[in-house]
């Protein structure tokens, strides 16, 4: 197996892309109630997904393993069939579409928004290959797609059709049409702080939309309409049994390909290399990297006591998805740290001010938040830890309050808050701190 190791890195990628979703697709058939597994599918398919959905409640767990398999199926698909480059950033991006379609993203609202960045690659006569990260990324997006879908303008979920159709094919072609500008632009906005830099693109197009279709058109904020299944429905048996032996098989076969552990050591050491880990450091080191993190992360959740229903399940790999672009245990335990004491500070201060906290390290809301709050971890990287565990409390403080924006619409709210601490705290630190590199060099003897 050390031969893998030795693989070109987009080939590798791919091969990997395709073993994640045939493990998705083998634990569909393995669920208890698998028999329900296509009934269940559709279930989710003609469901609204606003933020956040829990699919394990709409289809059930069959379902939603089956619906997450086939979407990075489709995905793999589309790298292997276009012949796209695969590399850190499709790493991304597949990855959290993966993550995404246990409670936001299914088989059928991903493809509008994807025809339209089609059309983008048409009119500026560029290549599909060249853009099928920008595919991925504008499934961001979905929940909105389905909404337009299955009830717009009503409020009660009506099914498909003809004028759903229309306009969600003519919002969703628009959106992915002007999104490869915003992706270009995004990181020049937050200078590379925020890993998920597509959630500014994203965020500010459901924000924009928002507005015109919901607040404008019909005269009342899309944060009124409900999300679609009961959260309460959890596993943590099965979200446990799952991620580990999907980690721990990332690491034995890190291992096999000749992975040391000083190999490992070296990444969450050093800076992270241009090209992410997987051009750095090489595919065993990456792979290890997504073993170990992974398991990281999910020891987290274990921990804070998190409810693993299907948007837990989701945000595990969620946040995962940046192990190819800078996260790795090392950088993120400030950010966790961050959102920890953040929790237990508002609960205090909340209780001494007589008001209603909701903010607990275990409640849904924050748990998702801090999945991408992860994205933050290049702070930790250039300017240390402290001012990572600085980006998390405000993180913290912000995340819950930005979906009255895009009224639920963007997955990628957590990533979209990330960009608005980077415009907040970025630009003073850059006026008032010195970074771990100057300050080593004032350690070091004259």
């Amino acid at each position: 197996m050390k031969k893998w190791n030795a693989i070109p890195e987009s080939r590798f990628l791919k091969l990997l892309y395709g073993c994640i979703a045939a493990c998705f697709l083998i634990a569909a058939v393995c669920m208890p109630d698998r028999s329900d597994m296509f009934t269940g599918l559709w279930k989710i398919l003609s469901s609204p997904c606003k933020v956040s959905t829990n699919y394990f409640s709409v289809g059930g767990y069959a379902a939603t393993f089956l619906n997450m398999g086939l979407v990075a199926l489709a995905c793999t698909a589309l790298y292997a069939g276009l012949k796209a480059t695969a590399n850190n950033v499709s790493t991304l991006a597949f990855i959290l579409t993966l993550g995404f379609s246990s409670w936001g993203i299914n088989l059928i609202n991903i493809w509008p928004t994807m025809l339209g960045v089609g059309l983008y690659c048409l009119v500026k006569k560029e290549k599909l290959s060249a853009n099928v990260n920008a595919m991925l990324f504008s499934t961001g997006i979905a929940p909105l797609i389905s909404d337009l879908l299955l009830r717009y303008p009503a409020q009660e979920a009506v099914g498909f059709h003809l004028s759903g159709l229309l306009i969600a094919l003519v919002v969703g072609a628009a959106i992915g049409f002007f999104l490869p500008a915003g992706l270009a632009f995004s990181p020049k906005v937050h200078k590379g702080f925020d890993l998920y830099s597509a959630a500014l693109p994203v965020g500010m197009m459901a924000f924009f939309l928002h507005g015109v279709l919901y607040r404008t058109v019909l005269g009342y904020s899309a944060t009124e309409l409900g999300a679609t299944g009961d959260l309460s429905v959890a596993s943590r048996m099965t979200v446990n049994i799952f991620c580990c032996v999907l980690f721990l098989a990332c690491i034995a076969v890190a291992f096999a390909m000749g992975c040391r552990p000083k190999d490992y050591y070296r990444l969450v050491t050093n800076p992270v290399p241009a090209g992410g880990f997987s051009a750095g450091y090489g595919n065993a080191v990456f792979l290890m990297n997504l073993g170990v993190y992974g398991l990281f992360i999910l020891g987290y959740y274990n921990l804070i006591g998190a409810s693993f229903n299907a948007v837990t399940f989701g945000v595990i790999f969620c946040m995962l998805a940046c192990c190819n672009s800078g996260s790795h245990p090392g950088n993120v335990w400030p950010i966790m740290l961050g959102y920890v004491v953040a929790a237990f500070g508002c609960g205090w201060l909340s209780q001494l001010a007589g008001g209603n906290f909701s903010g607990a390290i275990n409640a849904q809301a924050i748990a998702v938040g801090l999945c991408f709050a992860n994205g933050l971890s290049p702070i930790t990287d250039k300017y240390g830890w402290q001012f990572g565990f600085l980006a998390a409390i405000m993180h913290y403080l912000l995340v819950t309050s930005v979906p009255t924006l895009h009224g639920g619409f963007c997955l990628y709210n957590g990533g979209f808050t990330a960009a608005l601490v980077c415009l907040i705290l970025v630009p003073q630190l850059e006026r008032f701190a010195r970074t771990r590199a100057q300050r080593l060099e004032t350690k070091l003897p004259k």
